[in-house]
């Protein structure tokens, strides 16, 4: 039997979508659903954001690394109106209100060396992003890039870059009443005679609450897998690739958002630069590229000896000295699909009334939006009004709302 909407007794109630994760794809989904109309509700285990989110460097991109290669390939396809449809938002004049986010950089560049392989890349690259890259002549480059003491090229890119904390605190401010702390263990499935999920039970201090639901969203990043085996999914697969990030803070650092394109054919930037402040007011290198990427064969005092030589090599005129360095290893969690081949897009899979879904990256979480809501529509899940709030509300009263998730550098 399918479950009803008309009835509910103490300790039931409904909601037309429960969402487990409260990174910025589960956030930006519940937004997206109830702007929709739909009655959405999202479970966080920990912080908000506290896994892949709080660990990206913010970057909303548009696919320019995934062109280096001569060919617009489908990932370049998928994420290259993204930043334009960021800015709407930003303006709150898209689906989801982001006003009030704060920009750490309202641009971004690449800096090529002076290497033949690099500025083949480069000019394909550009090219096949059809004037979306923008040459900087010389007497125009920031101060940064002037004081080079090595020749190179730079581009502006029409990618920028968000503080993630405000990302956060914006999406979960919109919607905040929807949104729950629970621990992983207290939350179970009940699934009805056709062998669907449609109900999930949470406890808390003996006390249980059982919310009738059309489905289910498990966007909680690699917290997926513990999802999946819970609920008892059969098809859906996950994979997780590792990076080794490192940061770097001192007083008096300039900020850089920059993507260094290296000598050989990665289509992985040698080395991408964000730049933060953390609690006391030092500015933090974020480093993240090909450099994050090997990183995950060393230790982490190699790690950072081999970001140190990096940066030795590609800024040689920055003085260093007094600078704290830290590295951390952070998992991205994608679907497994056709061996371990990586998704270019969004990613969804749909299992007895479960949704399991993966932005595959930050700056996707709008396409994985539209097609979430497009899925369900084409599915006939429509909004309905509630037919019990009572039950949500023991829920809140006896549960807490979780804090946003801390810079790994505070």
């Amino acid at each position: 039997m399918t479950s009803s909407y008309s009835t509910a007794s103490s300790g039931t109630c409904s909601a037309d979508i429960v969402i487990f994760g409260g990174g910025v794809a589960g956030l930006w989904l519940l937004n997206r659903l109830r702007n929709e109309g739909y009655q959405a509700i999202l479970f966080e285990k920990d912080a908000l954001g506290g896994g892949q989110t709080i660990a990206s460097q913010g970057i909303i991109h548009g696919g320019l690394k995934y062109a280096l290669s001569g060919a617009l390939s489908g990932a370049a396809n998928a994420i290259a109106d993204m930043p334009a449809r960021w800015r709407s938002c930003l303006q709150g004049e898209g689906d989801v209100d982001l006003r009030g986010c704060g920009l750490l950089s309202d641009h971004y560049f690449m800096w090529s060396d002076a290497g033949i392989r690099s500025k083949l890349k480069t000019f394909f690259g550009s090219k096949s992003l059809r004037g979306r890259v923008e040459s900087v002549a010389t007497d125009q480059y920031p101060e940064f890039y002037a004081q080079a003491t090595v020749k190179g090229a730079l581009y502006r890119l029409p990618d920028f870059v968000v503080d993630t904390p405000s990302l956060l605190s914006v999406l979960s401010d919109n919607q905040k009443a929807f949104i729950y702390k629970i621990k992983p263990d207290s939350v179970s499935f009940d699934r009805n005679d056709a062998g669907n999920i449609d109900t999930v039970t949470v406890d808390h201090q003996g006390e249980s609450t059982r919310i009738k639901t059309q489905r289910l969203v498990f966007c909680a990043g690699e917290g997926n897998e513990q999802l999946i085996t819970k609920a008892q999914l059969r098809s859906v697969k996950t994979q997780t690739r590792p990076l080794k990030m490192v940061y770097l803070k001192g007083q008096g650092l300039p900020s850089v958002y920059v993507h260094c394109i290296g000598d050989n054919f990665s289509l992985t930037p040698k080395l991408t630069v964000t730049s933060h402040v953390d609690a006391d007011g030092a500015t933090v290198w974020y480093l993240g590229g090909e450099l994050a990427e090997s990183g995950v064969e060393r230790s982490d005092d190699q790690q950072i000896t081999a970001a140190r030589a990096l940066l030795a090599e590609l800024f040689p005129w920055i003085d260093l000295s007094g600078t704290h360095w830290q590295c951390f290893t952070i998992n991205r969690a994608e679907a497994n699909i056709k061996n371990n081949y990586r998704p270019d897009d969004a990613f969804y899979i749909e299992e007895d009334n479960v949704i399991t879904a993966w932005p595959t990256k930050l700056t996707l979480s709008p396409s994985l939006a539209d097609k979430l809501v497009e899925h369900l529509s084409a599915n006939t899940v429509k909004p309905r009004p509630p037919a019990n709030t009572d039950g949500l509300d023991e829920l809140r009263a006896r549960l807490t709302y979780p804090s946003i998730a801390a810079a790994h550098w505070d």
